[in-house]
């Protein structure tokens, strides 16, 4: 491996599907990798896993790089991916396969995902005990291909998946609360809260990036998730922010609009549901007339020259 630096987490929290985009969208992640791990039996395939006589937990292995995002950050991530007090499973897949666990690789990590968990249940969030396992790794034989980066190969029917099994609405009751709401406050600006959080639109002319011209990406100002990219964004005259086009289509998700008497799409980050803005047919013909029109405050920028530093040096490809 080229970085030496980069490090191994693996968390089992059911359905592997759903625990790839969190992750593999934030800075310093390296790749994520959907696989089984736990088990007896080697090289197992999907079709033994689900038998559950492996022993096996469906999980994800997180290849990162701690100085850009650390091993508490994941964690905290984890926890939100998953209901930690159900000891059958995870919502409407059911079976030891499908069950919670953090494998750590060494001391340090077994501690501070003990100290996460203990955190967790201190905090009162949860009327039931916390049952997610903490164990020791062991080997982990990656998932079939047709299970790899399953949010990118089908994203209407993995977005229908996490809708229909109940893990969007447990994470949405339990998580997006007033609570963690009054957090944002001490992270963002007035301007930055009002925009992602309360759907609020910034002046136009008068924001840090609409005639913003550095070569760079335009990631999530609450999650750093990669949004957009300066080779697609333009002078649309509005005063805003424009692209033609997100670096993935997947980190965007649509909405039809109607307030103020108008008829509009909405576009949120995926990872965070972060307001960004609205997506219009009137852009450039020749690069497919969309114009995503986006407020800066939803944005941080990151030079190019950075990218690589700050964990988005798989992005530099864009520019190559």
């Amino acid at each position: 491996m080229a970085n030496e630096t980069y490090a191994t987490a693996t968390f089992a929290g059911g359905c592997f599907w759903c625990l790839v985009e969190p992750f593999e969208t934030r800075p310093g992640i390296k790749r994520v990798v959907s696989g089984y791990t736990g088990g007896r039996t080697k090289n197992p395939t999907y079709e033994e896993v689900i038998t559950q006589d492996t022993g096996h937990y469906e999980a994800v292995q997180i290849t990162y790089d701690p100085n850009v995002f650390s091993y508490d950050e994941l964690l905290a991530i984890y926890w939100r991916l998953i209901d930690p007090t159900d000891p059958g499973g995870q919502f409407h897949d059911r079976g030891p396969s499908y069950e919670t666990a953090i494998f750590y690789y060494d001391d340090e990590q077994k501690q501070k995902a003990e100290e996460s968990k203990e955190q967790l249940e201190k905090s009162g969030k949860f009327s039931k005990p916390i049952v997610t396992k903490i164990l020791p790794a062991s080997t982990f034989y990656p998932a079939e291909e047709y299970h790899q980066q399953y949010y990118q190969k089908q994203p209407l029917h993995y977005k229908m998946y996490k809708k229909g099994s109940g893990r969007e609405a447990f994470i949405e009751q339990h998580w997006n609360t007033e609570d963690e709401k009054e957090k944002l406050k001490d992270k963002l600006s007035p301007m930055q809260y009002n925009v992602t959080q309360e759907n609020g639109t910034e002046p136009p002319f008068q924001n840090e990036f609409w005639n913003h011209e550095e070569e760079g990406i335009y990631v999530d100002i609450v999650s750093g998730e990669p949004l957009f990219s300066s080779r697609d964004k333009y002078d649309a005259g509005c005063g805003w922010p424009s692209f033609t086009k997100p670096i993935q289509l997947e980190q965007i998700v649509e909405k039809f609009d109607d307030s103020y008497g108008m008829r509009r799409t909405e576009v949120r980050s995926s990872v965070a549901d972060s307001h960004l803005g609205h997506v219009f047919e009137d852009g450039p013909v020749e690069h497919g007339g969309l114009r995503y029109c986006i407020n800066s405050a939803a944005l941080k920028f990151i030079p190019k020259d950075e990218m690589a530093e700050k964990g988005y040096e798989k992005y530099l490809v864009l520019f190559q």
